[in-house]
């Protein structure tokens, strides 16, 4: 099964099905980078990929600490 989550850039509808285990942390995640009531801009957009991207940076320099540590 899968659900669809909706969110508004540059005055667009964007629908994304996920499945159903993922969409409520997606759900969550998105909460805190988006309107999601609204309509988001392009600048909101990137603003967001590169917070998300620094979070998986910082997840992957722990991941290797971790790693490092247990070898």
């Amino acid at each position: 099964m899968s659900k669809k989550i909706v969110l508004h850039v540059n005055g667009r509808r964007f629908d994304v099905d996920v499945e159903d285990d993922f969409a409520p942390f997606l759900e969550e995640e998105m909460s805190k980078d988006f309107n999601v009531d609204g309509n988001n801009d392009l600048k909101r957009m990137l603003h967001a990929y590169v917070k998300k991207t620094h979070e998986l940076f910082i997840q992957e320099k722990e991941i290797q600490r971790i790693y490092t540590n247990i070898s």
